[in-house]
């Protein structure tokens, strides 16, 4: 992947919101589908973005669904009890405006009359393997037919880690045999998108949200270690690519909510480096994570890494002066090198700003970029 020179280079997470503001993609068949493809990625050239993708249309918008019809092994069943995003201690003490928010639909972007889609639980009765090949080809070709030889281009996958907390193991042993058996799985798909020329982008922002659901009553440092066990079936399933070909996306889940129970950056952040891969994007505009920056004054980046911090946010519409991201941009080439950072955002915008909000803001992206170039 390139790295910033004279110019600072600029990205975004992977998800950009539809025209009409719709969650899902609203093509109907294969012709329109192409031509919102099309549309998405001439769209992130006109704001100035450097490193792009198809906005995650081609897989249906959604980071978690789209492997639904992808892996061998599991059957949809019924899960016992509340799923894992709808438990935590942000959520009992904030009980109140979860319940406000969640009879509005405003943990997200909805469009009235929409709702936000409930997820299929996965029960593992079988052998995990890989089936998908077919409609990441036709992902793959797609993208392929609208990039130009010389562009950065990524295409968004998901980590086993975050793919666990929807699916139940009754096939394997452990749940150390599971999670390294739905590595193995994914393997085939980091490796399809790498071969085909592309940056792997790894989504895995149930690994740090977790510690909210699970973490906080097992002890920080058994979290951890439960992390590490994700991040070694992670670097398990990425061993026959080129480091620098990967990019790894962590979060802390990005719902509109008061994440007052987020894991802090300074606990995960030696975890998040052990991933193999050449740049890391992670929080680093919203109010609740804006001024982890300064942990880079005390954590060395290792020789050859790149940071991409999110400088502009969708937890908020108010849209980011470039003079505020171009400080946001300084501080963290201050401290790590030009050549170290690209400017990024902190979540995908699709299902989380309205659409003119999410473009304003990656035009700002955009500005503040070149403006801490000078």
């Amino acid at each position: 992947m390139k790295r910033s020179g004279s110019k600072i280079l600029t990205t975004h997470v992977g998800s950009l919101p539809q025209p009409d503001g719709s969650w899902t993609n609203a093509a109907t068949d294969e012709r329109e589908l192409r031509k919102t493809v099309g549309d998405v990625i001439a769209k992130q050239r006109e704001v100035g973005l450097d490193v792009i993708n198809d906005g995650e249309y081609a897989k249906g918008g959604d980071w978690l669904s789209y492997t639904d019809d992808r892996l061998n092994g599991f059957e949809a069943g019924v899960l016992a009890g509340e799923p894992l995003i709808a438990q935590g201690a942000d959520r009992r003490e904030f009980a109140d405006f979860y319940t406000y928010a969640n009879e509005r639909q405003t943990l997200f972007y909805v469009r009235e009359g929409e709702r936000i889609r409930k997820r299929t639980h996965w029960v593992c009765t079988g052998p995990i393997s890989y089936r998908g090949q077919a409609a990441l080809q036709r992902e793959i070709e797609m993208v392929k037919s609208f990039v130009r030889p010389d562009e950065d281009v990524f295409l968004t996958t998901t980590a086993p880690a975050s793919l666990e907390a929807y699916r139940s193991n009754e096939y394997y042993a452990t749940q150390e045999e599971f999670i390294f058996a739905l590595a193995e799985g994914l393997r085939t798909e980091y490796e399809m998108v790498a071969a085909a020329g592309f940056i792997v982008q790894v989504d895995d922002a149930w690994l740090t949200a977790l510690w909210d659901r699970i973490g906080i009553s097992m002890g920080l440092e058994a979290f951890r270690a439960w992390c590490m066990v994700r991040v070694e079936a992670l670097n398990h399933a990425l061993a026959n690519i080129p480091v620098e070909q990967i990019r790894y996306h962590l979060c802390w889940g990005s719902w509109h909510g008061p994440h007052a129970y987020d894991l802090e950056m300074r606990n995960i952040v030696d975890v998040m480096l052990k991933v193999k891969a050449g740049a890391y994007l992670f929080e680093s505009a919203n109010v609740r994570h804006e001024h982890e920056y300064a942990i880079w004054e005390t954590v060395k980046l290792p020789a050859g890494k790149i940071i991409i911090p999110g400088v502009v946010t969708h937890s908020t519409d108010v849209v980011e002066h470039p003079e505020l991201v171009a400080q946001r941009i300084r501080r963290f080439t201050g401290l790590v090198g030009k050549e170290n950072v690209i400017a990024g955002a902190d979540c995908g915008f699709g299902g989380r700003c309205h659409p003119q909000i999410a473009w304003a803001k990656l035009a700002a992206l955009a500005e503040g970029a070149r403006l801490a170039s000078v």
